[in-house]
């Protein structure tokens, strides 16, 4: 949905916006609507309380290796797909952005924050036991300040509006009333400029990145991977789980 200029893309995965296959389909479909349509520019968003929750662990938690493998690099080409986009998408960041869901808002070129003070947006992975694939790491070193990359990564801490504003997390903050607004302006205003010079500098700006995800993502999905299947990240995940199907 939008008009001639931008493209809505609104993710509406089920409960939270947990992200399963068939979310990370939806998500490359939508891509591939905007990357033939006349829009020039997008804003992607969620529904409800939620941008995204994150990767959909009640469906994930008792996935073997080898389907947890093509899960994740199902998810990394997804995610690609987003961050190699040659138009401009805004993300219109309307509710809890965690884990992957905060991974969703980091592969956009520009990020809106509902100014919600319970609103939660971060990468907890290390809390969970778990690493961060190449999918994650890269575009992070690219799309945060380096003095921020201690408190997101490594640290996996989970920001309220103002302090992921202050942190570089996100570039600006609204009132959730006019979230849709601003980002569909913020979209409008990447739009205008003319197509071809855009997707070059876009192009410019990633290849080093995704040259960077593709030279490391064989060894870092299987370290990846040795995360997800160690014994502490198994207790924790399972718990979590349970608690969410509970």
């Amino acid at each position: 949905m939008g008009d001639d200029r931008v493209m809505v893309l609104r993710l509406e995965g089920g409960k939270a916006n947990a992200m399963t296959s068939e979310v990370l389909d939806t998500i490359e479909r939508l891509i591939d609507e905007l990357e033939r349509g006349p829009a020039g520019a997008a804003v992607l968003t969620g529904y409800d309380r939620f941008f995204s929750a994150g990767l959909a662990v009640t469906k994930l938690v008792d996935l073997d290796r080898s389907a947890m493998r093509m899960f994740i690099e199902h998810f990394a080409r997804s995610m690609m797909r987003i961050f190699a986009c040659e138009k401009p998408i805004v993300a219109a960041i309307n509710g809890h952005a965690i884990a992957g869901g905060c991974v969703l808002a980091l592969m956009c070129d520009w990020r809106i924050l509902a100014d919600e003070p319970k609103l939660a947006i971060g990468l907890n992975e290390v809390r969970l036991g778990i690493g961060l694939p190449a999918i994650v790491v890269e575009p992070l070193r690219a799309q945060v300040p380096p003095t921020s990359l201690v408190p997101i990564a490594l640290e996996g801490r989970l920001f309220d509006s103002k302090q992921a504003l202050a942190i570089g997390l996100v570039h600006e903050l609204v009132p959730p009333p006019d979230l849709a607004a601003r980002a569909h302006a913020k979209a409008t205003e990447l739009a205008a400029f003319p197509a071809e010079g855009m997707a070059q500098i876009k192009r410019a700006l990633r290849a080093p990145i995704l040259d960077a995800i593709l030279r490391t993502s064989g060894v870092e999905t299987e370290r990846w991977l040795d995360s997800w299947f160690s014994d502490a990240a198994r207790e924790r995940v399972r718990a979590v789980a349970e608690k969410l199907a509970g």
